[in-house]
């Protein structure tokens, strides 16, 4: 446990950033996993139509800290692949 003020200070200040940071966490890993299972479920037209929000969130979450810039573009670069990927298949059956 802290001891001195600034510590003090210091901790509660960590406890609000480790819950904001963990609200913004949660939220990009929740649609990530919906659109994620949107393409599992064959559903490619909402996943295309949801993919520009998903990517919003996730910058989002960079811009705030929670996540380096480079994981976010690797992030979105990923879940680009996926779909282009899903949508091929779909196009060569």
């Amino acid at each position: 446990m802290a001891n001195t003020r600034q510590a003090i200070k210091r901790a509660r200040r960590d406890a609000r950033r480790r819950e904001r940071n963990r609200y913004h966490l949660s939220r990009m890993r929740t649609y990530i996993r919906n659109f994620r299972r949107m393409i599992e479920a064959g559903d490619l037209e909402k996943a295309k139509e949801f993919l520009p929000e998903v990517v919003s969130i996730i910058y989002h979450t960079a811009s705030k800290g929670v996540i380096h810039k480079r994981e976010a573009s690797r992030r979105v670069s990923r879940l680009y692949h996926l779909l282009n990927k899903a949508l091929s298949q779909q196009e060569s059956e």
